[in-house]
Formats: C-alpha cells, structure tokens, sequence
C-alpha cells in the first residue's frame, strides 16, 4: 500500500481532495501535518459541503471531521470490530507519536466482520456417546479430534469470534481426562467445569447452572457445529422475548427404497420409487433466559426436548430460527464425524 494516495495535506483545497478521493478508489483520505493524523474526509463529507454550496477552492480542514477513528499499530486486531461498531470502511493504524503507519480497509480483511456479543456459552458434555463406540471407549466425546483440534476446541473457537469469553462445561464420562487437557491448554480459555455426580440428561445437566447466569445465554451440544451467525441467532431471539430459541436445520432426505402404501385390508395403493422427504429437525443449539433454568426439576433425569416441550405447553415462547441443512456439522455418528473432518479440513 502506498500510503501518500491516501494523506494529504490540511491545506489542500477540497478539489484537490476530490481528486485524491478519486485516485485512491476507496472513498476516503486522512488529513495530516507530515504524517500526524488531524483528520479524515470522506466523498459523502464533500457531496454535503457542495450540497449546502460550499466552495471547492476552501481547505480541507474546513470541512473535515477532526476526531478521526483510529488505533495503536499493535492493536491492529481490533480493527474490524471498530469498523462494525462505527460503520466506517477503514481505520488507520498509528505509532506512538500519532504518524499513520497503515491503514486498514474493511473490503480487504481476510476474515469476515463478526458482531461482538459477548455472552456466556455452556457446553454439554457429560454424556457416554455410545453412538461414537469404540472411539468414545478411549476417549470422551469432547475430546474427539477434528483435524488438529478437538470437536470442543472448535465450537469454543467459533463462539470466540463472536465476543464470547465465558464458558461453562457440563462434564460426567471421562471428566478427569476432560479437565486435565483443558488444564493443560496452552491458550487461556475461561472455561468452568460443572460436575454431575449422576447422569442427568441435557436438561437434568443444565439445570447444575440455575443462578451462574444473570442474562441470555447459549447451551450447546459437544458434537454439533453450526456455522451461522451468531449475532444474527441472539438478535432474532431477542426480538421475539424467547424464553427459548431453537436453533433447526432443515433436512432432505431421500430414502433408498421404494416404499408401499396400502388400505386396511392389505391391498396396495400406490408405489412411490425412492421417495423425497424434508423436515425441520433440532440441531443441538440454542439461545436461553436464565428463566428457562427454574422450569427444569431438580436432582432429575431429563432432556432438553422435554423441558422445552413443557414451556410450550405451557404457553411460553420458544422460537425456531432455521438455517440451511449445510451450516449444521453433527459428528455424533460415524459417518457424519467423517463429514465434519473433511469439511474443516478444507477451511
């Protein structure tokens, strides 16, 4: 990056700028005195000065916004976050004394610009998951690898993204191994474990959480990764005052046999060759009030489905935010546990 097609002097008239502006493509130039930062301008700071009647021949300071955004070169990391926060399309980079050293431009990240939310995650897993026999008979479905981290791993990366810091893990089967590798991580995770002293089931485990959280919170299953966006998921819960938002893959199936419908006297009726069949099914993921936590009994084996089965019937909101079958990765049996490592293999 040529960092003078975007600098130019307080000074300069706006026509200048203008010019500037249109040379960089990237709508923008950073007023500075050599190369300390003053103030940014925009092509839409220009279009409103030449709208109200402004002069072009007049100094660019004179129109520009002289509180620029900005960060420390080594904070370059935050960089997209500021950008989403205070939807601008570049922030520039500065050293010690003020100097632009860079500047970054959002249509130029590499990674995509994710919503900062911020809100605790709880993780069940504390089940045997006999589904994944032998694997699981030596190591805890936690712990199953995928690629060069373990299925846990990545669910907790993918939520880091998104501003969350604060995990909590239910843990039963194998919990020592799962505490000790965790223990032993080289990078700082805020990660809690929860003991059941029996098994209590994804809603029996939950309900060991009742009073840790004071606001929403996300529940996952330890075998399930969804790549959605998060933000948008807590967004749209909140919106509808969910005490519960499910989040559910729609599913094709198509079935490799002919099925056969038939009367009550056993006569055929109709053949259908390799039929077709969608349906809305449950991922393993989802958004929840502390609320939700008071309707599950105490010391009581139970699953989530119930709990969530009883709010309806009880008149609560629970809400389905649906997503496309191939944002859903499930490794909670063989054959998907091989599609999961080929897909993020490839990332």
């Amino acid at each position: 990056m040529n960092l003078e097609n975007y600098i130019v002097d307080p000074r300069m008239p706006v026509i200048r700028a203008m010019e500037a502006i249109d040379k960089n493509s990237h709508g923008i130039v950073y007023l500075c005195e050599g190369r300390k930062l003053i103030g940014v301008l925009t092509d839409g700071d220009i279009r409103r000065h030449l709208l109200k009647g402004g002069a072009l021949d007049q100094p660019a300071d004179k129109i520009a916004n002289r509180n620029p955004k900005s960060l420390l070169y080594e904070d370059e990391t935050k960089a997209g976050e500021m950008m989403q926060r205070f939807h601008i399309r570049s922030v520039p980079l500065l050293n010690n004394c003020g100097e632009i050293v860079k500047i970054v431009f959002l249509n130029e990240l590499s990674e995509p610009i994710r919503k900062q939310i911020h809100i605790p995650v709880a993780i069940m897993a504390g089940g045997r998951g006999t589904r994944l026999y032998p694997y699981t008979q030596i190591l805890p479905k936690p712990l199953i690898p995928i690629g060069e981290k373990t299925i846990t791993e990545h669910i907790i990366d993918h939520f880091k993204a998104y501003g969350c810091t604060q995990f909590d893990m239910i843990v039963n089967y194998k919990k020592n191994f799962i505490k000790s590798y965790f223990m032993d991580h080289e990078d700082h995770i805020d990660l809690s474990f929860v003991e059941e002293t029996e098994y209590l089931g994804t809603g029996g485990g939950l309900k060991l959480l009742e009073g840790r959280y004071t606001s929403t919170f996300f529940m996952s299953n330890c075998d399930i990764l969804i790549e959605e966006d998060y933000s948008d998921i807590l967004e749209y819960h909140k919106k509808r005052d969910n005490i519960a938002t499910m989040v559910c893959a729609e599913k094709h199936v198509i079935l490799p046999y002919g099925t056969v419908d038939t009367s009550k006297s056993g006569q055929a009726l109709k053949l259908n060759e390799k039929p077709e069949m969608s349906f809305v099914t449950n991922t393993g993921l989802y958004v929840l009030e502390p609320e939700f936590l008071e309707r599950i009994p105490d010391n009581t084996f139970i699953h989530i489905t119930d709990v969530l089965q009883k709010c309806i019937n009880d008149g609560a909101q629970v809400g389905v935010y649906q997503i496309s079958e191939d944002k859903w990765l499930d490794m909670g049996q063989l054959d998907e546990l091989e599609r999961m490592r080929k897909r993020l293999n490839e990332v």
